[in-house]
């Protein structure tokens, strides 16, 4: 009975690479080298969402995810991720498939992992959500990096309904995650400001115009939603690289404060390919080791009650802080 349980969820949940696809979803671009390589993500994920969501226990899945390049298999574990925790909250048991692979072998991914509790959240009613994120006391940036789960939420949104989330800039009824309704709207607009760097296929002049035609108060979350994609997923020449600083214009230490967060995610899981430290330069001004260091530097492990803002939050100001307080003409300032 598993098998046949297992077989009908694939069946019915999991989307076929196809359907993943730029010209699939009707995004406005070419083919091109950059949009296969920032295609593969997508389907990474696909790939890992079908292996967890049938009948796979923890070590066939550790041992499947092995097999893929390094620079994609962190996007695998992200589906993975979104395949247990549907079928966490779907059992009629307390499983913690989910707080056994994000605490196993999927610590390395850990960045990654939240997303893909976003993603089970975009398939998920709302009250399951109560009890949607493992327990995972002792493991690195826990609870802090829950609210990458609403970032992995808002991108969900925005990819698969670009002319609900992206066109007409519809935004979702708040939510009390973390007991924080109105931050939670502005954790999915860093979300789909990942997903612009995809939709667009991190051609930078169309990003920067996407992102201004939102309106003004979502625009630094846009901004460092697409700093983090840029950084973690590349797809952008050195030349593009700086318009894109540009055109960030007041925003670029929001654009950096997203390249710090990829150069920690990406250092966190042992693999940095070439475009990530690329990009963190170029955003940035600092290598990817300099960059991951000054995310740990500043990182806070609790809500600070004279603030009573969100940690997650108060740790993004601190590194966008770096960048305000540089000399004028420098990356971020």
């Amino acid at each position: 009975m598993p098998t046949i349980v297992g077989s009908l969820r694939r069946h019915v949940l999991t989307p076929p690479l196809r359907q993943v696809g730029f010209t699939e979803r009707r995004f406005p671009v070419r083919s091109s080298g950059e949009t296969l390589h920032l295609e593969a993500i997508p389907q990474a994920v696909v790939c890992g969402f079908e292996w967890g969501i049938g009948p796979c226990d923890l070590w066939e899945a550790e041992r499947r995810l092995a097999l893929l390049d390094p620079d994609l298999r962190g996007f695998a574990y992200e589906g993975v991720t979104m395949a247990f925790t549907i079928r966490d909250a779907m059992s009629m048991y307390r499983t913690s498939r989910a707080r056994d692979l994000l605490a196993g072998p999927g610590r390395p991914h850990i960045f990654l992992n939240y997303i893909g509790i976003g993603f089970a959240m975009a398939r998920l009613p709302r009250p399951l959500w109560r009890r949607i994120m493992p327990d995972l006391s002792g493991v690195p940036y826990y609870p802090t990096m829950n609210w990458l789960a609403v970032d992995g939420y808002g991108f969900d949104l925005a990819y698969f309904d670009v002319d609900r989330w992206v066109g007409n800039q519809e935004r979702p009824r708040p939510y009390p995650w973390e007991g924080a309704p109105d931050y939670f709207m502005r954790a999915v607009d860093q979300g789909i400001g990942r997903a612009l760097w995809f939709v667009h296929a991190g051609r930078p002049d169309d990003v920067a115009t996407a992102v201004s035609r939102f309106a003004g108060e979502r625009q630094a979350d846009l901004w460092a939603g697409v700093g983090l994609a840029a950084t973690f997923a590349g797809g952008c020449d050195a030349t593009g690289l700086a318009s894109l600083r540009h055109s960030a214009d007041a925003y670029q230490s929001h654009l950096a404060q997203g390249a710090v967060f990829a150069a920690r995610a990406r250092t966190f899981s042992g693999a940095v390919p070439p475009h990530t430290d690329e990009t963190v330069v170029a955003l940035t001004g600092l290598p990817v080791a300099a960059a991951s260091a000054l995310a740990d530097e500043v990182a806070v492990g609790g809500v600070p009650a004279s603030r009573g803002e969100p940690a997650y939050e108060v740790w993004r100001q601190r590194v966008r802080a770096h960048f305000d307080t540089e000399p004028a003409g420098a990356p971020g300032s």
